[in-house]
């Protein structure tokens, strides 16, 4: 579990292509410390498990590496990513941490693609679209994670979102990397996903397919009726 407040970045150092599957080695560019085998670690919001950690005694110069399957390349934009390519990263959450983000899970729903950016002060407003199966999880003022990094949600439609992007996001995670048409792996709120699967229980509504390609039925009457 994770809470999208990115820690730092890495450097994509190393990528072995296995037929359809990859295993990345990736240098953080932060005091990394005490890497420890079979943890997980976020890579741009992607949950990974690390095969082989390369620890320093200060942190800086580790390296860890990890496998990513073909049903994670399938559903994230890790495929696209490039030797000396900056990833987000961040490592599981401890019980009693301070929760600053939201729930994310690591299991990326979807691959999001940046439609427009426009400048909003010292801001940067950003919207992306992304598949409709996935606009009945996404609610506005509400979380989503987006390459990793826990973002409140402005607006948003079926398929497609803004969010607003303050200085200091930009300049401590890849977002100041995005342009018009770039991939983003997209992780839509957990608790959400499960009040969904209920009411679609409730409402007599097919179970989604394996491939999250079913619509939804629920309406505001719906939602009304049942006490929401």
């Amino acid at each position: 579990m994770f809470t999208g407040l990115v820690q730092g970045t890495g450097r994509i150092a190393r990528l072995e292509n296995l037929g359809g599957q990859t295993r990345l080695t990736v240098e953080p560019q932060f005091n990394m410390t005490d890497i420890v085998l079979g943890e997980s670690i976020a890579v741009n919001g992607a949950c990974l498990t690390v095969e082989r950690a390369e620890n320093t005694p200060t942190g800086r110069g580790a390296k860890f590496s990890a496998y990513a399957s073909a049903e994670t390349l399938s559903t994230t934009a890790l495929g696209a990513l490039k030797p000396g390519a900056t990833v987000n990263l961040e490592r599981a959450l401890a019980l009693g941490d301070r929760l600053g983000g939201h729930l994310v899970s690591g299991h990326v729903d979807c691959i999001a693609t940046v439609a427009s950016i426009e400048k909003a002060g010292e801001s940067t407003v950003f919207r992306l679209e992304y598949p409709t199966a996935f606009g009945s999880q996404v609610v506005a003022k509400g979380s989503v994670a987006l390459d990793g990094v826990s973002l409140t949600v402005n607006r948003c439609g079926s398929d497609f979102l803004t969010v607003n992007i303050i200085p200091a996001t930009m300049a401590e995670t890849t977002i100041a990397q995005w342009r018009t048409g770039s991939a983003v792996n997209m992780e839509t709120d957990l608790i959400g996903k499960y009040v969904e699967r209920m009411l679609k229980a409730w409402s007599g509504q097919e179970h989604a397919d394996e491939n999250n390609n079913s619509s939804s039925n629920i309406s505001m009457d719906f939602l009304r009726k049942h006490g929401f």
